[in-house]
């Protein structure tokens, strides 16, 4: 199952004003903003509804640098395992299992790069 999504743009606060508008009628609002302090690389905002983001935009250029996507896990060893096997078929490491806690304490997450420049992240909410 889809955890959430994420899209590049060129110009993040064009992209949230733009999206805060056009998802207003849907009930999808601004959940999150999170800093290239927390993530090591750039801006994101998160939409989202009942406190929960699942459509990213982030800074980091254009759509030529691929999606995002993440996809929900039942446990911290399935994302372990995810990364693993990731690694073992040619995707290149993106973000080692672990915490990610400006996500929320029990954001537990591993990224890869697929052979076609995607991030691709598999991740936890439930505690351990």
């Amino acid at each position: 199952m889809l955890d959430h999504i994420g899209l590049c743009s060129g110009d993040l606060a064009r992209s949230k004003a733009f999206f805060l508008q056009a998802l207003s009628p849907l009930g999808i609002t601004l959940v999150m903003e999170v800093t290239a302090e927390q993530t090591g690389s750039y801006d994101h905002v998160g939409f989202g509804s009942n406190g929960k983001p699942f459509f990213w935009i982030g800074n980091g250029g254009s759509a030529s640098h691929g999606v995002h996507v993440a996809f929900a896990c039942a446990s911290r060893a399935d994302v372990d395992a995810f990364h693993a096997a990731a690694l073992a078929a040619g995707g290149r490491d993106n973000g080692a299992p672990g915490l990610r806690p400006w996500y929320h304490p029990d954001y537990y997450a591993a990224f890869v790069t697929c052979p076609d420049g995607n991030n691709i992240e598999a991740v936890c909410h439930r505690p351990a």
